[in-house]
């Protein structure tokens, strides 16, 4: 075998090996060799990612390029419009649900539970004061008013956490209640004995509803008055995120259209209009929408919650103010004031000053808890019980002055005629305020749910119907710039 060095056409030249039978080929060793003048070959090779920025650069200063550009930009605003839409609407009707289905009901039921401690403390020395022989009628709506207290402890505490303010107060009321039946049932055995005693426990049970019991009841109302503000006002607060997405996205559509103007001379592009219609007819629809829920929740908020929550704090004065006088007869002058005078009997007082004023005849004060009520009743079916409420009440300080007279006098056995006999007694005066502001409260709770309802309502479709008109307007931008494009091909 013969080597031959040759130029080769295909290695430019080079060392050749001869191959048995003849032939020729270029030797593995042979390498090819640069040309004088040549450049260097490059040090490494582009990636595929500087490729494409490259060329998207390259698309960038076309027409084409720039309306692809375009068309997703306005399709991304569209559809953030519509996915804040739904996400705010969403957030803002689950906090009108709370307000009609949980916060404004679980607030009731802490007045209605302050209400039963209350008649239950109050009927209790109705009770007592009749002695041994206590009416049938008295036992069982003092039975009633536990059992109503019981109930509404128990669905507060499936409604609540026990970890929150809500809870520790509802499992407070759980704790007392117990020993505060204890002792009235103790009062009970040594009155129908005979026994002075019976006294002091009576008034110690009242001490205790007075300083413990109902103290974490008015604490549970106030906890849950204050969560229906919240709901309220996390439902009317207004959706600044998305009316900013709103307005992006037209200000968007508006710009896009106008460079098709300017360039094609064309006063409409179907898709981009078609976009615009759908992101308008949405903004509106917000707009009025949350307007209308506004009005509503309002309505139920700023006046019939208002409302509810005067008349409630009435009825409890009055529970109170009938509790005092009861307890007048019963402690017959044991507890005094710092300047002498008769604690349960200032304390009445001072529960009829605050219930309508410190007048003893005539329209309630526009200070006190009734001349509220009627001033913020906004229609005649509200305003009538609590006129009615403020006569009866009228009346009942009438015949608590005899009552009192009597009692000044020495006739301790008139006195009790006058405050739970048969002939025209104080009781029956109490019983006709409190039904009277029952009447109110039943009222005021319809005008809630009907016009919380109605702002809840306003909510109703809104976030599917934004999360729709975002996908039609999507598409509509898409269209409008291929429209566009097409032209180019």
């Amino acid at each position: 075998m013969r080597t031959y060095c040759c130029p080769c056409p295909r290695t430019g030249g080079g060392p050749v090996v001869s191959a048995p039978g003849g032939g020729r080929v270029p030797s593995v060793t042979s390498v090819p060799q640069a040309r004088p003048g040549s450049a260097p070959p490059p040090a490494g090779r582009r990636t595929a990612w500087a490729d494409g920025v490259d060329e998207l650069r390259a698309a960038a200063r076309t027409e084409p390029g720039r309306l692809r550009a375009i068309g997703a930009v306005l399709a991304l605003l569209v559809l953030l419009f519509g996915a804040v839409t739904a996400w705010q609407v969403s957030d803002r009707a689950g906090a009108a649900r709370d307000v009609a289905e949980r916060s404004q009901p679980l607030s009731a039921d802490a007045a209605d539970l302050y209400r039963s401690l209350a008649d239950a403390d109050t009927t209790a020395a109705s009770g007592f004061l009749a002695g041994g022989d206590e009416p049938r009628e008295t036992r069982a709506r003092y039975a009633a008013d536990l059992a109503t207290a019981s109930d509404l402890l128990v669905k507060a505490a499936g409604s609540t956490q026990l970890t929150d303010a809500a809870g520790r107060h509802v499992t407070t009321l759980n704790r007392l209640l117990p020993r505060y039946t204890g002792l009235i049932e103790t009062a009970r055995a040594d009155n129908r004995q005979g026994l002075p005693l019976g006294g002091a426990y009576l008034r110690y049970a009242n001490e205790r509803m007075r300083g413990e019991l109902l103290p974490a009841a008015r604490a549970w109302y106030d906890s849950e008055t204050g969560r229906l503000a919240a709901d309220h006002a996390a439902a009317t607060a207004w959706p600044w995120a998305s009316l900013a997405a709103g307005a992006a996205a037209l200000g968007a559509l508006g710009w896009a259209q106008r460079r098709s103007y300017l360039r094609t001379n064309r006063v409409f592009n179907r898709g981009l209009v078609t976009a615009t219609t759908a992101c308008v007819v949405l903004l509106v629809w917000l707009v009025g929408g949350h307007t209308m829920a506004r009005t509503g929740l309002g309505e139920a908020f700023g006046n019939s919650a208002r409302s509810l929550r005067v008349l409630n704090e009435a009825r409890i004065d009055t529970l109170r103010a009938r509790g005092d006088e009861n307890l007048t007869l019963v402690a017959r002058g044991a507890r005094l004031t710092g300047d002498q005078q008769d604690f349960y009997e200032a304390g009445f007082r001072s529960g009829m000053k605050d219930l309508a004023g410190g007048a003893t005849q005539g329209p309630a004060a526009s200070g006190s808890a009734l001349g509220t009520a009627l001033a913020l009743a906004d229609d005649e079916a509200g305003r009538q019980p609590v006129r009615r409420a403020v006569a009866q009440l009228r009346e009942w300080q009438r015949r608590h002055a005899q009552a009192r007279a009597a009692d000044d006098k020495g006739d301790y056995d008139q006195a009790l005629r006058r405050v739970i006999g048969t002939d025209r007694p104080t009781r029956e005066s109490f019983d006709r305020v409190d039904a009277a502001l029952r009447d109110a409260v039943a009222h005021e709770q319809d005008r809630f749910r009907q016009a919380a309802g109605a702002g809840r309502g306003a909510f109703g479709g809104l976030a599917a119907g934004a999360c729709a008109l975002a996908v039609v307007g999507a598409a509509g931008a898409v269209l409008g710039i291929g429209r566009r494009l097409s032209e180019y091909r």
